[in-house]
């Protein structure tokens, strides 16, 4: 089968070979009517740009790079399709790596990526988070980077992220509101800035009603670090009233062990999770969760990211603020006789 080439489609429609060229790369000097014929003849001609030809001219690799902490949980899968449908759409390919919450290897991720000349990053930390230092050399020079979910409080370049601080004060004040005083929080890593604002929202939900501030226990964001806290408490006899974990994985795994230990969820033990995922629903009892927006936490960031790289460094950081939903079910509901 003959391959086509420019020359062909130029030769079929008596036109230079720099029109077509044009037409193929969007210039403003080319009439609309002209470029959609030429589009048309080329593409039932069977002609297909030449991709490492298009990166040259343009200078980008058209790759983009996305590391993500882990992929354990249905939260970051969702955020990446919105992520990738952006990206596809403006022409992009999509190289994902993990970090398995390891700064290490983060940074050997971010290093390879970079080594494979993307033309731009999309990054949510670890909880270890001690990357900043590397981050800040790559915005120097020039490297496009926008964090999302877990981001980097002090470095200057986009972000997009969830109101943590609002939808925990919220979740927290449905307990109160329901009863509840004894209210312990099992809060996420503390060098993340998203575990900082879910603890001031649920400091600030207590002294919205007057009360004494529950614990802030810090634990972690999975299902075995709910399950040993659990059982820590179990032990110790401290089992609270009412649980608002930071995750839905640590507030499941809470649940399991209380309820290995003889503990009735909500009647004497009534939990609250963050980030709705999956298991949500299907758990007994079902619980209540804050649900993120993460299918446009990814197109934000991807949004985002695409006028970085076409500004090409000359850019004003922009931070994005996505709201949310309190799912009530049945692990939060106070539950009266009669």
């Amino acid at each position: 089968m003959k391959h086509i080439t420019i020359k062909d489609v130029a030769k079929e429609l008596n036109l230079a070979v720099s029109t077509i060229s044009r037409a193929f790369n969007d210039k403003y000097d080319i009439k609309p009517e002209t470029r959609e014929l030429i589009l048309k003849t080329a593409e039932e001609m069977g002609y297909r740009p030449n991709p490492i030809a298009r990166k040259l001219i343009q200078q980008r690799s058209f790759n983009v790079g996305i590391v993500v902490p882990e992929f354990v949980n249905s939260f970051f899968p969702e955020v990446l399709l919105g992520a990738q449908e952006v990206l596809h759409e403006k022409g992009y390919q999509v190289l994902i790596m993990q970090s398995n919450e390891s700064e290490e290897t983060e940074l050997k991720n971010v290093e390879t990526l970079v080594d494979n000349m993307v033309d731009g990053l999309l990054v949510s930390l670890t909880s270890e988070n001690n990357n900043n230092s590397f981050y800040e050399k790559l915005l120097k020079r020039n490297m496009p980077i926008v964090f999302f979910n877990r981001v980097a409080e002090n470095l200057n370049t986009s972000k997009v992220v969830f109101d943590d601080y609002k939808w925990a004060f919220f979740a927290t004040e449905h307990l109160i509101v329901q009863g509840y005083t004894d209210i312990t929080h099992i809060a996420g890593p503390k060098n993340l800035l998203l575990s900082k604002e879910r603890s001031r929202g649920f400091n600030d939900a207590h002294r919205k009603y007057k009360l004494t501030p529950g614990h802030i226990i810090s634990c972690g964001f999975s299902m075995r670090e709910g399950e040993e806290l659990a059982q820590q408490m179990v032990e110790e006899d401290t089992v609270p009233r009412a649980i608002f974990a930071a995750s839905d994985q640590s507030a499941i795994g809470f649940m399991k062990t209380l309820k290995n230990n003889g503990y009735k969820i909500p009647e004497d033990v009534a939990i609250v999770g963050f980030s709705e995922s999956k298991l949500a629903e299907h758990v007994c009892p079902s619980l209540t969760s804050v649900k993120q927006p993460t299918y446009e936490i990814g197109k934000a960031a991807a949004e985002l990211l695409v006028e970085q790289i076409n500004n090409k460094g000359i850019f004003v950081p922009q931070s994005i603020v996505l709201n949310g939903k309190l799912n009530i079910r049945e692990s939060s509901v106070q539950i009266t006789n009669g």
